[in-house]
């Protein structure tokens, strides 16, 4: 394996949009077309919100990406933007899209409630990380993560937050020295059955 970290590129986004549909599990609550679209939704949403990027590659192929946002100095690219609305009016299309959208509202409410719970003002958001489910336990995270520590304290930034819940691997953050500050429960209904998850933020200060 010939791992190389690089700047996210517009290319990547295909692998990306399949990596992110395989982490959080998008085919086991829609349809095969909706589950694309909801994982170019995410995306093209992480990517309005950062202002660091890696991508790793192996061999070439884009296996795992973190996005971090120093909110200082943080300016979107209207291409950027633009390819998000897109995204949104694709998955608002069907009725499908419609209602699974409100989970992802559900779930950005809840992630407001944590950040305000913790009373802090962050200087930086973990936005995105994901790794290939086919490449986890080599190092990759680990070596994303560190890049990111390396441009915090080029930007001579202290502390970050990132909001995760119980369907990634959660664990690995508590590995990286990040401490949880706080969690909220809560049951989704979806195509008749009903999932119980759990929500957290972490932040992590150098």
């Amino acid at each position: 394996m010939n791992i190389i970290l690089r700047e996210y590129r517009k290319g990547d986004f295909s692998a990306l949009q399949d990596i992110i549909r395989k982490t959080w599990h998008y085919d086991d609550f829609s349809s095969p077309k909706t589950a694309q679209k909801l994982a170019r939704v995410f995306l093209s949403s992480c990517l309005t919100n950062y202002t660091y990027s890696r991508v790793a590659l192996d061999n070439g192929k884009p296996v795992g990406i973190i996005l971090l946002n120093n909110k200082a100095r943080h300016k979107c690219p209207f291409g950027l933007r633009i390819q998000q609305v897109r995204s949104i009016i694709s998955l608002y299309l069907s009725k499908e899209g419609r209602e699974v959208s409100k989970i992802f509202e559900n779930v950005s409410g809840i992630d407001k409630e944590l950040l305000k719970e913790c009373e802090i003002e962050y200087p930086a958001e973990l936005a995105l990380f994901a790794v290939d489910s086919s490449c986890r336990g080599k190092g990759i995270g680990k070596q994303l993560f560190q890049s990111v520590f390396e441009y915090m304290k080029e930007q001579k930034l202290n502390t970050f937050y990132l909001f995760t819940d119980t369907s990634c691997n959660y664990g690995f953050y508590e590995h990286q020295g990040m401490i949880r500050k706080g969690e909220k429960n809560y049951t989704f209904n979806m195509n008749g059955q009903s999932a119980e998850m759990n929500f957290f933020i972490y932040d992590y200060v150098i």
